[in-house]
Parts: structure tokens; C-alpha cells; sequence
């Protein structure tokens, strides 16, 4: 089987959104004892966004050159990530309920855009009403065989020792047992529901805790039944090939690409904020192991795969772009070029593209500053927007075969289709690199960032700590 991509990731940009953070709409009325917008957050606290207010910013997101979104759980849910299921079948009442996310999946599809959701199928949570029944029955529990459940009572709130598996030992977290055949249908018609509603794709939450492949198999065969364009993607924060096959996942979150981007072109990398998350120690890598690395990334995976990657530089389960990075906005722009100009659909974290700070969860799931732009980083807002910008124009960074090497010191990927030539250049060094012979495209070619550094005649010299796109004049 050769794997494919559904055609439309390969023109994608993601824009990931935290619901909860992210955007709050006058429309919806609230509860009370909300956090105040902008205040730290917590890890029980809710600020009060809400998908209306998703809808009401569009035009934000799509001004990023992002024409899809990749939302965090929106499920009914008493935890604001809503990794805590409750229920499956209802959007939270937070969040809107259904008729807020009709209203986001209508707009968003008006305007061309997609939209995925988040697939939690690993564990539910101590009020879903299944788990409840047994915490309430016991061994009469019609439910008993959903769970993994060892001894009874299940201590679900202290008391002894816990009598059931629960996600990193976590009570509020009980792991579902998939191998009993109402589960998995359960969940597998979970999984059609939404596409149907209007969904786009799924990104499966720790899907390879839910260790069996034919439960995986058949998720596939059955959401591709239910929208044929579906995109399927796991978090996976390793290589991945068992999944990638093309009989299960269209893509992983790629983490081991924003790890070597880190390595290439962070100076001083907060290695203790990156330590507490899944991106670990990042190791320093000279621009030649950076493009054997990325190399290695992109011929891994058979068949299309590699344009059905989610490249990320950040999530909600990182410390944020800026925060990694401590703040040098050069680092940080090579790092989003690099981003933008490599085959897989780029995802950027919301409020990435303004500079919001913060480290590890909770740190990095801050409100977004509506009402202070003073707040923003303009100068970076505009430069996301025109990689957006470019990407959309230029297909080579879309759809292009890639050719990564080192040049001098500087890393280039070569992008290439029946549309042309692309080369994305990004030097790290403190020296001044002359671009020459494969790198470049033509004896005349332009920096498509920047138009001013554009000489002709065969040679590109590359500033220090500095980034180009480069096309044929």
C-alpha cells in the first residue's frame, strides 16, 4: 500500500487554538467566577473563551495565510483543556454547545478553510457517564468491562489504593478498554459523528496508548467512509512508521522536526522549560547535521507522507516559540521560515505569531491581548503573515520535491515543481555565506522577503544570523 495524503493538507497552513484562550464573544453569555481575561494562567481556571469567539477572529487567523485550524478538545468537559470527557456527543456548554461549532465549521468552510478537532479515545474521565455508573454500582454496573478496572471500590477520590488504569496513574483520568467491542464501536461512531457534523479531520490524543493497530485500521476505514478527504493525525512525538503506513494515520504531530529546528538555530535554549515537555534536551546541530537530520525526517516515511506531516515549532503541551528561544527574534524567524518552507503543513501555535510568552503547561496557555495591541509584536505578526503569504503564492513550498543541504555554513531547502524553484536559506552563523552553484536557482534571483537584498549574476551573499527565500527573478 502507497500511502496518500488527502489533497488538501498539501496546501494547508494550521493554525492551532486553545479554546478556552484564545477568544471570548459578547454573544455567549458566561458563568460566573471566570479568571480575568489575561490574568496568568492556571491549571484549574477557566478564562471563558468560546467558539463564537473562534469565529468572530477568522479573519485574524486567515490574514496568517492559515486556512486551517486545528482546535484543542472542545467536548462537554470539567477541565479547561477538556481532555477530561465527560461526553463525546455534546460540545461543551463553555464553549457554545453544537450551535457554536455549526457557526465556527460555517464560517471557517465559507471562507475555504478546514477544521479539525481533538480526539481524546485513550481515557475518558471520572464524570463520563459510564465510569460514573460503575462508581455508583460497582459490580452490577452494566459498564463494568469499559474500563480497566482491577479491584473494587475504584477509590476514584482517594480512600485506598486506585482499582482502576488511569492515564499516567491520574484518577480523573480512567484509560477506556478498547478491546471490548462496545467501546470501540462507542468510539469509532464518535469518530464518524463529528466528520459528519462537518469536521475535517481528527488529531488523536496519545493514540499509541491505545496499543492495536486493527482498532486504528478501522477508525480510518470508517472515518474515510464518512468524509473520503478526512485528515487522520496522530500525536506521536517520536519517529513514527508503524502508524504511517498508510492504513492508519495520514501524519504525526512532528516534534522531531521542531527539536532539530531548535538545535540549528537556538544560541542560548531554555533547556529547562523544553526539558519539562516531550521536546527534552535539544541538541546543538551544525547546519550540515541539521540537513542530514532533516533529510532523514523527510525519506522515513513512504509515499506522500511526508506533505501529510503537522510541522510545529510549539503546542499546548510545549513551552512556547519565543519562550524556547528566549526571546531572540532572529532565532525566531529562522525557525519560522524553516518552518513554512518545509514539506508537511506547517502549524502555528495561536499567539505564537505576536510573541506570547510561556513556559511549560500552564505557562503556555495564555489569553491572547485583544485589547492591547501595545501588547503584540507587530514587527513578527507581519513576518508570519507574509510566510503565509508566500507559501500560498509560491507552490513549490507547497507541493515541491525538497533538497536540504548545508552551504558555507548556511542550511537551504530547495523546493521544486512544474511551477519552479524555491530555495529557503537560513544562515546561523556569525559569518557572512556566499550562496553558490546548486543552491541558488538561476543566475538572477530575488530574496522574496526581503527585495532590496537582491543582487544578479550568480552569487547570493547571505548576511550573518540572517534568512532568504529566494526565486528566480
Amino acid at each position: 500500500m502507497t500511502p496518500t495524503v488527502p489533497d488538501w493538507v498539501k496546501d494547508a497552513v494550521f493554525y492551532q487554538v486553545f479554546p478556552d484562550r484564545f477568544a471570548t464573544s459578547a454573544r455567549l453569555a458566561k458563568p460566573g467566577n471566570l479568571e480575568p481575561w489575561g490574568s496568568p494562567p492556571t491549571v484549574h481556571g477557566y478564562k471563558g473563551g468560546d467558539l463564537l469567539g473562534v469565529a468572530e477572529r477568522l479573519d485574524h487567523v486567515q490574514a496568517l495565510g492559515a486556512n486551517a485550524l486545528y482546535l484543542n478538545p472542545v467536548f462537554a468537559s470539567t477541565a479547561n483543556h477538556r481532555y477530561h470527557t465527560h461526553d463525546y456527543h455534546r460540545v461543551d456548554p463553555l464553549l457554545g454547545g453544537d450551535a457554536a461549532l455549526e457557526e465556527l465549521l460555517d464560517a471557517a468552510h465559507a471562507r475555504g478553510m478546514r477544521v479539525i478537532l481533538d480526539g481524546v479515545f485513550n481515557h475518558a474521565s471520572r464524570g463520563f457517564l459510564q465510569f460514573n455508573d460503575v462508581l455508583e454500582n460497582g459490580e452490577k454496573s452494566p459498564y463494568l468491562d469499559w474500563f480497566h478496572v482491577k479491584r473494587l471500590p475504584l477509590n476514584a477520590y482517594g480512600g485506598g489504593p486506585l482499582g482502576y488504569e488511569a492515564w499516567w496513574g491520574l484518577p480523573a483520568l480512567p484509560k477506556l478498554n478498547v478491546a471490548n467491542p462496545q467501546v470501540r464501536e462507542f468510539l469509532l461512531d464518535v469518530g464518524e459523528r463529528w466528520l459528519r457534523f462537518g469536521a475535517d479531520g481528527w488529531r488523536l490524543d496519545v493514540p499509541s496508548e491505545i496499543d492495536d493497530d486493527e482498532f486504528w485500521r478501522e477508525f480510518r476505514r470508517r472515518c474515510v467512509a464518512a468524509k473520503p478527504d478526512a485528515y487522520i493525525v496522530g500525536e506521536i512525538w517520536e519517529l513514527a512508521e508503524r502508524w504511517l503506513q498508510g492504513d492508519m494515520f495520514h501524519g504525526v504531530m512532528n516534534y522531531p522536526f521542531a527539536r532539530a529546528v531548535y538545535g540549528l538555530v537556538g544560541r542560548d535554549v531554555d533547556q529547562a522549560e523544553a526539558a519539562k515537555s516531550g521536546l527534552g534536551t535539544i541538541e546543538p546541530l551544525e547546519p550540515a547535521a541539521f540537513a542530514a537530520r532533516l533529510d532523514d525526517l523527510l525519506k522515513v516515511y513512504p509515499g506522500e507522507t511526508a506533505f501529510g506531516q503537522l510541522n510545529l515549532l510549539g503546542s499546548h503541551d510545549t513551552p512556547r516559540l519565543a519562550t524556547v528561544l528566549r526571546g531572540d527574534d532572529v532565532a525566531v524567524r529562522q525557525a519560522l521560515l524553516l518552518l513554512f518552507a518545509s514539506p508537511g503543513a506547517p502549524c502555528v501555535y495561536y499567539g505564537d505569531e505576536i510573541g506570547l510568552r510561556g513556559g511549560h503547561d500552564p505557562g503556555n496557555r495564555g489569553t491572547v491581548p485583544w485589547a492591547d495591541r501595545a501588547a503584540w509584536d507587530e514587527d513578527l505578526l507581519a513576518f508570519v503573515s507574509a510566510l503565509g503569504g508566500l507559501r500560498r503564492e509560491l507552490e513549490p513550498l507547497r507541493r515541491g520535491t525538497a533538497e536540504v543541504f548545508a552551504v558555507a555554513g548556511a542550511v537551504v531547502i530547495r523546493r521544486e515543481s512544474a511551477a519552479g524553484v524555491v530555495c529557503a536559506a537560513v544562515n546561523a552563523t556569525d559569518h557572512a555565506v556566499d550562496l553558490r552553484g546548486r543552491a541558488l536557482p538561476a543566475t538572477a534571483f530575488v530574496d522574496r522577503l526581503d527585495p532590496r537584498a537582491a543582487p544578479g549574476g550568480g552569487s547570493f551573499t547571505l548576511p550573518y544570523r540572517s534568512y532568504a527565500v529566494l526565486t528566480p527573478a
